[in-house]
């Protein structure tokens, strides 16, 4: 069994019981250390049905209390043995592509391209995401009107999140407003 493979169970429980789960880890060489990524992600619920609504993003105070757990479980299930190591956790960031329903279910209300396995990419923004395929808003360009369009994720070859400098408001990435005193 790979240092991987032993790395991962031991640390799901102690995330999924802070409401988290691992999107993915890595164990790499790093000089007389080891350096392990944990990409980390908030559960989303994946029990079936429509999302419409924003996933909130991990806060620091999140990632922070999950490599304490993460740190704390490395330590007692001894999968890496004496060797040093470094701990990295972090979540998937916008540069990772989406494969999964959950993955669009955490992005609903952003701007992504999808390329289909047939026909030309699709910029939009993620409106609802299902069991079986997700729902864009393609606002309006030169030669064409806003529409709406849905695709079954079988169809998507893929899937990235666009960097916006400039949400619209009301998205999930909004700051609450300070209080008026």
């Amino acid at each position: 069994m790979s240092v991987k493979d032993q790395i991962r169970p031991a640390v799901e429980a102690p995330l999924g019981a802070l409401g988290l789960l691992v999107e993915d880890l890595a164990v790499t060489p790093a000089g007389k250390r080891r350096l392990v990524r944990v990409w980390i992600d908030r559960v989303v619920g994946d029990e079936g049905g429509d999302s419409t609504t924003p996933t909130a993003p991990l806060s620091l105070d999140e990632v922070a209390d999950a490599t304490r757990v993460v740190s704390e479980a490395l330590d007692d299930a001894g999968a890496l043995g004496e060797q040093p190591y470094t701990l990295e956790v972090t979540s998937p960031g916008v540069d990772r592509p989406l494969s999964l329903p959950r993955h669009y279910r955490r992005n609903v209300g952003r701007l992504v391209t999808l390329t289909p396995h047939e026909g030309a990419p699709v910029t939009g923004r993620i409106t609802r995401a299902g069991d079986e395929g997700v729902t864009l808003e393609v606002p309006a360009a030169a030669k064409a009107p806003a529409s709406t369009v849905d695709l079954p994720y079988a169809a998507i070859a893929t899937a990235v999140v666009q960097v916006e400098f400039s949400r619209p408001s009301g998205s999930s990435d909004d700051d609450e407003t300070p209080e008026e005193n």
